[in-house]
């Protein structure tokens, strides 16, 4: 039995697998709060008594953290997880972790076509690495490097680095960035769960156009992100319309600059919670323009598949297929 994990700062899913004929058959599935547990061991306790668990063969996690020396201290959340002291409680060596984006990677080589929305018209299909960014709670960045046989998932933390402006209402952007970020503007700050209403409040502070009376009288237990999104999508507001905008804008930009920072001439897959919830801005053609848009790399680029994941247990299946690969052959 392979158990599979998707660890991230707001949930975390865990899944059982079994394996037959090299073909995996979900078993059983649970999500929880990540916030509700003290350790991602009191989790494991929980989850164990809902599925009365079985003797584990192989486990995989993504998680969302760097994982160094086979150790990761998740990004937002105060837990720690050592592959040796999970080795030690499952009483297997085959225990992996993974970068939640090395494991997303590794997910979208196993998802259906129909589960994605292809951005690019022009694209042509090329044997290459690729290129995975994902927003959603925070921004996840990561790679498949193909050496001509298979791929490989890799690691990276792109999502903590600089955020460069493309132009001047970006200039503008980053200087208001840095009255709140003084020390370090990443572009995780702009595209993540809570970058779409930074963006509407640089917008609003900066007189784009009137805040609409939706916003004004709005409840605290309301999330201000997902009321932009509906102000813009479903409302047409001027000032949502625009911050949506200028979040799709970005996110391209950043598209483009990591398929060109690892080649990923096999395409960028855009992964994470919040790109199935802005598709229609998403598939604008303002996000292929600004995505290719790279000066004198730009034909290499306008051919690039670039494709919008709609799984969001993608991470989930990827960990799982890199126990099913690495540990059962």
């Amino acid at each position: 039995m392979i158990l599979a994990g998707d660890i991230g700062g707001t949930k975390t899913n865990l899944a059982l697998f079994e394996l037959v004929d090299n073909k995996l058959y979900l078993k059983e599935k649970e999500q929880f709060k990540s916030n509700a547990f003290s350790s991602f061991a009191e989790l494991l306790k929980a989850f164990e008594a809902k599925v009365n668990m079985p003797q584990i063969t192989s486990a995989c996690f993504g998680v969302a953290g760097p994982v160094v020396n086979g150790n990761c201290s998740v990004t937002n959340l105060a837990w720690t997880l050592e592959t040796e002291a999970l080795q030690d409680y499952f009483k297997t060596s085959k225990v992996k972790l993974l970068n939640d984006l090395e494991a997303t990677a590794y997910g979208m080589l196993y998802l259906k076509p129909e589960e994605f929305v292809a951005l690019n018209d022009n694209a042509q299909k090329v044997k290459g690495n690729c290129a995975v960014i994902a927003a959603g709670t925070g921004l996840g960045e990561g790679m498949l490097y193909y050496d001509g046989t298979d791929y490989h998932p890799i690691a990276s933390e792109g999502g903590h680095s600089d955020f460069a402006p493309i132009n001047a209402q970006q200039d503008a952007l980053l200087q208001w960035l840095r009255t709140r970020y003084p020390e370090h503007v990443s572009y995780e700050r702009i595209l993540s769960g809570d970058g779409l209403y930074t963006l509407y409040e640089f917008l609003a502070e900066t007189d784009f156009a009137p805040e609409p009376l939706s916003m004004l009288e709005r409840s605290k237990e309301k999330d201000p992100n997902a009321m932009v999104s509906h102000g813009a999508l479903e409302e047409g507001d001027a000032l949502c319309l625009e911050a949506l905008r200028l979040f799709v804008e970005i996110y391209a930009a950043e598209a483009g600059n990591l398929a060109l920072k690892s080649m990923a001439l096999g395409g960028v897959y855009i992964g994470g919670g919040i790109a199935p919830k802005i598709l229609p801005m998403m598939q604008k053609e303002n996000f292929m323009n600004v995505f290719k848009a790279k000066g004198r790399l730009e034909g290499m680029l306008s051919k690039v598949p670039v494709r919008v994941a709609l799984n969001q247990e993608t991470a989930l299946l990827g960990a799982a297929n890199f126990a099913k690969d690495k540990f059962s052959s």
